[in-house]
């Protein structure tokens, strides 16, 4: 299952309330003020942190492949007074009128991209909308199978009244096509019944050097790649890693 069915209907409730990580909206912001505006936020989802941007001033557009996601985005650009440009597509199929000096995805985002053909489809597509001079920032991460001690163990949130809660219920993982890929549990419980939904969750990871490749077959240059936790240029044994490109 892509992002764009995965990300729907209740999950879109329980994104909000059960993420596990926010994205600081700092060193987006940092990226599109040194590159240069308009800036793009590809996978913005409810708006973080793309709504943050916007609201220091920022001229930032957003998409994303999930139409739940991109209308509560729009009701919480409107709930914040803002206008913004929030476009329902998918990064392969990109299509849009501007071009940008900066484009980025706000967590690894990138890895929701099941193969590396449609990973190779995406990075054709941010080469097409970059201007002269500018520059992609894409954070990439190379995730751990799920432990046997998290398998049916569920994260619950409070939310309008009810309960929602993940499950993560089984897992396969496949190195050779870095492919991790979670059958998971959605349920909100509300005194009226349970809503419930089976949702397949699959990650697509890159090393450095496999990224690198990619990235030349879609006429992309890697400026750089750093290590998250090392602030140092990339290493084998990093995991958690962002990529600055530009066009060839």
């Amino acid at each position: 299952m892509d992002a764009a069915d995965y990300y729907s209907g209740i999950v879109v409730d329980a994104y909000d309330k059960l993420k596990s990580s926010s994205f600081g909206a700092q060193p987006y912001a940092s990226f599109v003020q040194t590159v240069g505006q308009p800036g793009l936020e590809i996978g913005c989802g409810d708006g973080e942190p793309m709504l943050t941007l916007c609201a220091q001033g920022l001229d930032v557009d957003g998409v994303d492949s999930s139409l739940d996601m991109v209308q509560r985005c729009r009701e919480n650009a409107a709930r914040m007074g803002l206008q913004v440009e929030v476009h329902h597509q998918r990064v392969e199929e990109l299509s849009l009128r501007r071009r940008y000096a900066s484009i980025y995805f706000a967590g690894p985002t990138f890895n929701l991209l099941p193969d590396d053909e449609t990973a190779l489809s995406a990075l054709a597509a941010i080469r097409d909308h970059l201007t002269d001079g500018g520059m992609a920032l894409i954070p990439l991460w190379i995730p751990d199978p799920t432990s046997d001690d998290e398998l049916g163990v569920a994260r619950e949130a409070q939310h309008d009244g009810g309960l929602l809660r993940y499950t993560p219920v089984s897992e396969t993982c496949d190195p050779e096509l870095r492919t991790r890929s979670t059958t998971t549990l959605y349920e909100k419980l509300t005194a009226s019944g349970t809503e419930a939904v089976e949702r397949n969750w699959i990650i697509h990871w890159h090393t450095p050097h496999s990224f690198a490749q990619i990235c030349a077959r879609a006429d992309l240059e890697v400026v750089q790649v750093i290590d998250d936790e090392t602030g140092e240029a990339a290493s084998t044994s990093g995991v958690e890693f962002t990529a600055t490109v530009r066009r060839s």
